[in-house]
């Protein structure tokens, strides 16, 4: 690979780190080529970009990157994938999945809006985390239940009036 092919592939990766909200750094050695596959199937269904890269490529466009990696530096060694995608969650309910057929991927590291995971005993906790979506759903519910409590009463005790005025009316007559 030629010095001006190196810088091409830097400026891109760099690009694609700076566009990218959530990246997680994978270990995907030792998979057979249908194995392989079938994880690149995975994350193209769920909206995961997957590549694989040279460790050093990669260090230097983190290096030219706006985003402050801290620590993910460490786990640059070994075979090295990355995982791109818009939800925190996402690439790690993909990886808990994968490895119920297989010992791979193995999580080195993740980078999700500005906080730093190293290791794959962090891969419980990133799926817990949810998405942006999930939690305006939470929200929404949380605002909707007091209203819907509101109504609900005043309905169960607008019949409740009705029908002891209705029975007081029949008493009357």
């Amino acid at each position: 690979m030629t010095r001006e092919d190196k810088l091409t592939q830097i400026e891109a990766l760099t690009a694609i780190l700076n566009e990218s909200p959530t990246i997680y750094v994978a270990d995907i050695s030792d998979l057979n080529a249908g194995a392989t596959s079938d994880l690149r199937r995975a994350s193209f269904s769920r909206g995961i970009k997957l590549n694989v890269v040279k460790n050093t490529l990669l260090r230097q466009a983190m290096d030219a990157s706006d985003k402050d990696f801290g620590n993910l530096y460490e786990v640059l060694k070994g075979n090295t994938s990355i995982m791109l995608a818009e939800a925190g969650n996402a690439p790690a309910k993909l990886i808990k999945d994968f490895r119920k057929k297989n010992k791979k991927p193995i999580l080195k590291g993740a980078w999700i809006e500005e906080s730093v995971y190293l290791g794959d005993e962090s891969l419980d906790m990133l799926v817990a985390i949810k998405s942006k979506e999930e939690l305006i759903g939470d929200v929404v519910a949380l605002l909707q239940s007091p209203a819907k409590n509101v109504i609900s009463a005043l309905k169960s005790a607008g019949g409740n009036i009705a029908g002891i005025l209705k029975t007081l009316e029949e008493r009357n007559a």
